[in-house]
């Protein structure tokens, strides 16, 4: 007779099972969910442009349409031009239309409802004979406007993209940074890594010609022509890191076929340890939050540097518990079989000890993108670091900053923080639960 045998033990569905069981932090994973489809979906959400109308007999699709204009025939001969960008849709005696749950856009001002309208105060529409009436429940503004007569929804749906976006990729580049510094610092040592001179000064001079030119060339090049949108962001912030890396890379290659020096051949030893961490704890002993604001200040507003400013920043808890966890792996026995085998350091670090020293630092990626975003709004509330033209939760606070009557302003877009932070650390925690060797039974 058979023994019913148990199934071999996975640490992947054993933390997922784990995870499951917390239910504050499974609630957080889908308000995160909602808020990332909400953000995703922003320009349909909200916008002051119809999904569909029909007029004068014809279909249009304006919040889809790449036209600038349209040009309407008439039965009486005439023709009349839409322009997408000025039009009053509002006012249009259309035949049908449906319009995005959010009738308003980012920028866009009401100015029959300037000077901070409360969400409950009586709120004045303009039809289309130009007479001036009660607002109609399909066009009121449910959270109120400020002082231009701004919709706050709509500023909330659009500003969680900014929000989300910048802790994406602020966390992006922390994690790149503190996972391979850990890496390196973890797996090597003082005493392994070994280098050419010439191939350490150009990969130095890499380092700063990569960074010129994805950061200060490709800004330039690019001023004015962002439109800020997450889609931008992304991409942008992927093709600065390509060119970064792909100048250090080339950098690096041309060192090590410098031979017409002695000096240059020489092999050395790289205390990476050592230089790491001396470089973490000056970065921990920094006052990361003054040094922020000072950065933000002198330099050019802009969401890029806002990203690049709070990843160079909030790399080192990442970069310890990396370095913490590859002290540990090198010593398996995996690792020394690979040894054994020739492969090379860097594809025995890379392939094989970092996958496994992973876990710590992506619990401690969760908690960063929290602190990410409180940063981008705390810069915005002051006013520096993100254009002003830019909508953000942190700008929209900043904005009910010159009302202290406008409560509005300041509650929602602080309980849209708040949740957002909270929703973070919760899963977060729940991560560091799950993994926990200790709750393992």
């Amino acid at each position: 007779m058979k023994s019913k045998q148990s199934p071999p033990f996975r640490f992947r569905t054993h933390t997922a099972q784990q995870f499951h069981k917390n239910i504050p932090a499974v609630i957080s994973l889908y308000v995160l969910v909602l808020l990332a489809v909400l953000a995703m979906f922003a320009p349909l959400l909200a916008n002051e442009l119809p999904w569909y109308i029909k007029y004068e007999g014809e279909n249009y699709f304006p919040a889809f349409s790449w036209k600038k204009n349209y040009i309407v025939k008439h039965q009486d001969g005439s023709s009349e031009k839409l322009q997408l960008d000025i039009t009053d849709w509002k006012k249009i005696p259309a035949e049908k239309i449906i319009w995005a749950p959010v009738v308003y856009s980012p920028g866009k001002s009401d100015y029959n409802n300037a000077n901070y309208k409360c969400p409950t105060c009586d709120q004045k529409f303009i039809d289309s004979n130009g007479s001036e009436i009660e607002m109609p429940g399909r066009f009121r503004h449910w959270l109120g406007t400020g002082n231009r007569g701004d919709d706050l929804l709509t500023g909330l749906i659009h500003g969680s993209r900014i929000s989300l976006t910048i802790g994406f990729l602020s966390m992006g580049i922390a994690t790149l940074i503190g996972i391979l510094l850990g890496a390196f610092a973890g797996f090597f040592g003082d005493h392994t890594l070994t280098i050419t001179r010439g191939r350490l000064v150009f990969t130095i001079i890499g380092i700063f010609f990569g960074w010129f030119y994805a950061s200060q060339l490709r800004g330039e090049t690019v001023s004015g022509g962002s439109d800020n949108t997450a889609n931008s962001l992304l991409s942008e912030f992927l093709l600065r890191m390509l060119i970064f890396f792909l100048v250090v890379i080339i950098f690096s290659f041309l060192g090590k076929y410098v031979t017409m020096f002695k000096w240059l051949n020489r092999k050395i030893h790289i205390h990476i340890d050592g230089l790491i961490s001396r470089l973490i704890e000056i970065m921990v002993s920094l006052p990361l939050f003054i040094l922020i604001l000072t950065i933000a200040a002198i330099s050019k507003p802009s969401i890029y540097n806002v990203m690049v400013i709070i990843g160079l920043t909030n790399w080192t808890g990442i970069a310890r518990l990396t370095r913490a966890e590859m002290l540990r792996v090198r010593q398996q026995e995996f690792i020394q079989s690979a040894q054994a085998l020739g492969y090379s350091p860097f594809r025995i670090m890379l392939r094989h000890a970092l996958p496994n020293a992973l876990a710590p630092a992506l619990i401690s990626v969760s908690f960063g993108i929290a602190n990410a975003i409180l940063i981008e709004s705390s810069l915005s509330f002051l006013g520096i670091g993100v254009p002003q033209d830019v909508t953000t939760w942190g700008s929209l606070l900043s904005a009910g900053h010159g009302n202290f009557s406008a409560w509005w302003l300041v509650v929602f877009p602080g309980l849209c923080i708040f949740i957002t932070v909270t929703a973070y650390n919760l899963i977060g925690e729940g991560l560091r639960d799950a993994m926990d060797p200790k709750m393992m039974r």
